[in-house]
């Protein structure tokens, strides 16, 4: 090994080590987070996405808080401006936050908040959804709301007592109605072999119909970039006995991975791949993603699988 890779393997370790004390200091508030994300998305995949994401930039950007920072705050403003930045390379207004009148938080209490949740991306903008969630759901004051979206406690308050009278008007939620279609699952003849491969434990049928250069990305646990990363990596000890079976999830055909207990079936890991010229070239797993799995299972009708190795989440 020389001095490159000496360097980059004590990197790599301090990296691991500084990841898991930022997971310790940020675990009261990854739930609440993670629901943030879905609702300010609109999607609960479109949500994970922002949810790893954030969790990414805010370890990787700690470095530049030279003062002791708020953890919370800092998660919510990381997610926010990520997602506000994401709108506005896609071109979306992200709207403004005009300031009529700086009044009292004295909010309505009326709102079937459940239900307005559902309609928020649709009527009103990115900018707006986030300060009506920090508000209304998250439960965050006006003046910290106003720092997270950069802008002012007169804004905040004008913002949420306009949409809380807009979403009042019981017309929009006939007009606009959330749509995931489950549509017929496809018998997709590549990752039909796949579930037999992962039913059978045949590792060599798995390794045939994988492109040799796939991208195996287990989110926020590893990544691995070729056949033979993943055969020393997470195949080193085989394929686990698990039942794989296709589900409908949000609208998204994906494989379940199922282990039996003594409460029944439990999830124990959500994929789905990419196929391209009859191979896998993209695989990914949530076998990490606790928030992700538990709001599935509820979604699924089933419940997850909590003690796992090496995480232990019945444990935290």
């Amino acid at each position: 090994m020389n001095s490159l890779q000496e360097k980059t393997l004590l990197f790599t370790e301090k990296s691991r080590e500084l990841r898991e004390e930022f997971s310790e200091l940020i675990l009261l508030y990854r739930e609440d987070l993670w629901k943030y994300c879905r609702y300010l998305t609109g999607s609960p995949w479109d949500g994970e996405d922002l949810f790893q994401e954030t969790l990414i930039k805010a370890f990787g950007g700690f470095y530049q808080v030279w003062q002791p920072e708020n953890p919370k705050s800092y998660l919510y403003r990381v997610a926010t401006n990520t997602w506000i930045d994401h709108c506005r390379r896609e071109k979306r207004i992200v709207g403004s936050l005009e300031e009529l009148e700086e009044q009292g938080e004295d909010f309505s209490d009326n709102l079937n908040i459940e239900e307005a949740l559902e309609y928020l991306v649709a009527l009103f903008t990115p900018r707006q959804v986030s300060v009506f969630l920090l508000v209304k759901v998250f439960k965050f004051r006006a003046e910290e709301v106003a720092s997270i979206i950069k802008t002012t406690k007169g804004g905040v308050y004008s913002t949420v007592r306009r949409m809380e009278k807009r979403l009042s008007n019981k017309d929009f939620y006939t007009e606009i109605k959330p749509n995931i279609q489950h549509g017929k699952i496809t018998r997709n003849e590549v990752i039909q072999a796949y579930i037999n491969a992962l039913n059978n434990g045949d590792l060599d049928a798995l390794f045939e119909i994988i492109s040799e250069h796939m991208h195996n990305e287990a989110s926020l646990g590893f990544q691995e970039f070729s056949q033979e990363s993943i055969r020393k990596g997470s195949m080193q000890n085989g394929v686990p006995n698990y039942l794989a079976e296709e589900h409908w999830l949000w609208g998204k055909l994906v494989i379940l991975k199922i282990v039996d207990s003594s409460e029944g079936p439990l999830i124990h890991d959500i994929q789905y791949q990419e196929v391209e010229n009859g191979k896998i070239v993209f695989h990914r797993s949530f076998y990490f993603r606790k928030e992700f799995i538990v709001a599935a299972a509820d979604e699924l009708g089933m419940k997850p699988q909590l003690d796992k190795f090496p995480i232990g989440w019945d444990k935290k």
